[in-house]
């Protein structure tokens, strides 16, 4: 794939919606009720490349992220970041041995993990500023 390729490459807004809805444990009848629509509804969304953005900010209101992050999220692109960071194993190479840590004491998914709930708490925290400000008036 080309740099170009990587970077016109359209991001499906549904599927990330499915992956969302999946790390958080919530299941699609679930989702449905708490935005009172059917079960069917929300696998029409998932199977969507492109959504309105009314129905996205529903959506990330009820899964508590952020829009850009339904927006945004390429999976693809995790995966090579990770995959080009982590897993050079090429010991062969003693200029390389010595600069790559191929042996990262730390899990990626962990960090990964602490990324996204420092998304989530800035997300409740900007929520938390806006119901202030809203209360205010």
């Amino acid at each position: 794939m080309t740099i170009d390729n990587a970077t016109s490459r359209k991001i499906h807004q549904g599927r990330n919606i499915k992956r969302f809805r999946e790390i958080l444990g919530i299941k699609q009848e679930a989702l449905a009720f708490d935005m009172g629509v059917s079960q069917s509804s929300i696998s029409d969304y998932e199977s969507k490349e492109t959504l309105d953005d009314k129905v996205l900010e529903k959506i990330a209101g009820f899964l508590k992220v952020p829009v850009e992050a339904i927006k945004n999220f390429d999976e693809n692109s995790a995966i090579n970041v990770i995959a080009n960071t982590f897993n050079n194993h090429d010991h062969s190479n003693p200029q390389f041995a010595s600069i790559i840590n191929n042996s990262p004491n730390f899990n990626p998914l962990d960090k990964m993990v602490e990324l996204y709930e420092r998304m989530l708490q800035q997300q409740k925290e900007m929520i938390e500023k806006l119901e202030r400000l809203i209360e205010g008036k």
